[in-house]
C-alpha cells in the first residue's frame, strides 16, 4: 500500500480527490489521508460490484410492489419523519439542501426535494422507491450508512461514479428500540458544497426522528426523558429511556447513554436494570410528572431534570418531542373469578391492608421478573388484568 505523498502539493481538495481516484482506480494505490476510511472501503466494495466508475449511475426505483412494501413496513418511521419535516423544511429553506429518508436497505421513503433550477440529479434521485444503496448507485452517503450503520459524509468526487460527483451528501443512522438500523437521514446539495457542518445537522435531525420513533414503538414501557437543562427536555438533545415494569431498561437513545455513562450500543450491552442506572425504584420514577419536570440526582453524580410517561393501555400520556399524544383507549375491564384476584378483597384493618398491598407488589414484581418483564404473561399467570398490574405498580 503506497501513501499518496505528493497529493499535499495540490491546492484544492477536489484536485486531491481527483488524483486519488485516478491512482486508486487505475493503479490500485490506497487514497490514504485523502478520503475517509468509510469512503475508501466503499470504493473497494463498489469496484467489485460495478467495475467501472466511469459508467453512468442510474437512479431507478425498485418495483412498485417493493416500494409499497417499504412504505407499509416503515409506517412508524415515516410518521416520525413526517412529524419532523416542518422543522427540517424550515431549517433548509434558505439553503440549497434537500433532506431524504431511506429505509434500512437504502430505498427512499421520504424527501423534501423542491426541484431547484440548477438541479439535474436531485429530481431524479429523490423519487419514492429509488434505491440509493451501494449495490444500485455506488458510493453515496445514504448507501454507506445503510451498509455500515455509521454516519458519513460523501462529497463531490468521493462518490464512486463520476456522474454523481456534483453531489455533496451527509447522512446519519436512525435506530429502533431494538438498537437495529431502521433508516437513514441524508442531507444533499447538488453542485453547491456545504457551507455548514452538514454531518452535525444530519445527526441532530436523525436523532430527533429516532426519538419520535423510539417513543412510538414503546408499548408497556415507562418512558423517561431527562437532561441537565430543563429547556432541553423538548429538544432533539433529550435523553430518552424506556423501562419495562419489571425494572429492566428496554432501550435508550444515545444521549441517555452518554448521561448515564454508558459507552456501548444497546444492542451490544448485557441486560441492564433500572436502579443501578437511576438510583430509584420503578415506583418513584413512574411518579415523575408527565408535564413540566422534576429534579433527579443520578448515581453517577449528575443532576438532571426529568419527566415520565407511562406508555400503556391505561397509563398516563405525556409529551413526545413537544407534540401532545392522544389518550390511549382504556383496556376493557376484566371481571375475575371469585378466587382469581384475592388482592381486591376488602380488609378491615388498615395496617393489614398495607401489608397485603406490599405482599401483592412483591408477588407482581417476582412474577414479572420470571416472565422477563412481559406484562401480558404475568397477568395471565396471576389471573388478573394488565390494568390491575399497572395500578399496583403505580401505587
Amino acid at each position: 500500500m503506497h501513501h499518496l505523498s505528493n497529493l499535499s502539493l495540490l491546492q484544492s481538495r477536489p484536485d486531491r480527490i481527483a488524483l486519488a481516484r485516478e491512482r486508486f482506480f487505475e493503479g490500485g494505490q490506497a487514497p490514504t489521508g485523502v478520503v475517509s476510511e468509510a469512503v475508501f472501503e466503499s470504493w473497494a466494495r463498489c469496484l467489485r460490484l460495478h467495475g467501472n466508475p466511469n459508467e453512468r449511475a442510474t437512479f431507478q426505483p425498485v418495483t412498485a410492489s417493493r416500494t409499497q412494501l417499504a412504505l407499509m413496513k416503515n409506517r412508524p418511521l415515516r410518521q416520525a419523519w413526517l412529524d419532523e419535516v416542518p422543522r427540517l423544511e424550515a431549517m433548509l429553506s434558505t439553503s440549497n439542501c434537500t433532506a431524504m429518508l431511506t429505509d434500512a436497505t437504502g430505498v427512499l421513503i421520504g424527501s423534501t426535494c423542491v426541484g431547484r433550477s440548477h438541479e439535474e440529479l436531485m429530481p431524479v434521485a429523490t423519487r419514492l422507491g429509488v434505491n440509493l444503496s451501494e449495490d444500485a448507485v455506488g458510493t453515496t452517503a445514504p448507501g454507506v450508512v445503510a451498509r455500515t450503520g455509521k454516519p458519513v459524509c460523501v462529497q463531490g468526487g468521493e462518490h464512486f461514479f463520476d456522474s454523481v460527483k456534483e453531489m455533496h451528501c451527509a447522512a446519519a443512522p436512525i435506530r429502533d428500540i431494538r438498537g437495529q438500523l431502521a433508516g437513514v437521514l441524508d442531507l444533499s446539495s447538488e453542485r453547491i458544497p456545504f457551507a455548514f457542518d452538514a454531518a452535525a445537522v444530519a445527526g441532530l435531525y436523525a436523532g430527533a426522528i429516532e426519538n419520535r420513533l423510539l417513543v412510538a414503538q414503546s408499548t408497556e414501557h415507562l418512558v423517561v426523558r431527562f437532561q441537565v437543562a430543563h429547556d432541553l427536555l423538548d429538544s432533539a438533545m433529550v435523553g430518552l429511556i424506556g423501562i419495562d415494569v419489571g425494572g429492566r431498561i428496554a432501550w435508550e437513545n444515545g444521549v441517555a447513554r452518554s448521561l448515564l455513562g454508558g459507552r456501548a450500543h444497546p444492542a451490544a450491552q448485557a441486560e441492564r436494570w433500572l436502579e443501578p442506572s437511576f438510583g430509584l425504584p420503578w415506583e418513584q420514577l413512574v411518579a415523575l410528572p408527565a408535564a413540566g419536570a422534576a429534579p433527579l440526582a443520578l448515581p453517577n453524580g449528575l443532576q438532571v431534570w426529568a419527566r415520565a410517561e407511562m406508555r400503556a393501555p391505561d397509563g398516563r400520556r405525556g409529551l413526545v418531542a413537544g407534540v401532545s399524544l392522544p389518550a390511549a383507549a382504556p383496556e376493557p375491564p376484566v371481571v375475575p373469578e371469585p378466587t382469581a384476584e384475592p388482592m381486591e378483597e376488602p380488609v378491615a384493618d388498615p395496617r393489614a391492608a398495607k401489608r397485603l398491598r406490599e405482599s401483592d407488589l412483591d408477588l407482581i414484581r417476582t412474577t414479572l421478573q420470571a416472565c422477563g418483564g412481559n406484562v401480558s404473561d404475568a397477568a395471565k399467570q396471576l389471573g388478573v388484568s394488565r390494568g390491575l398490574i399497572y395500578r399496583r405498580l403505580r401505587g
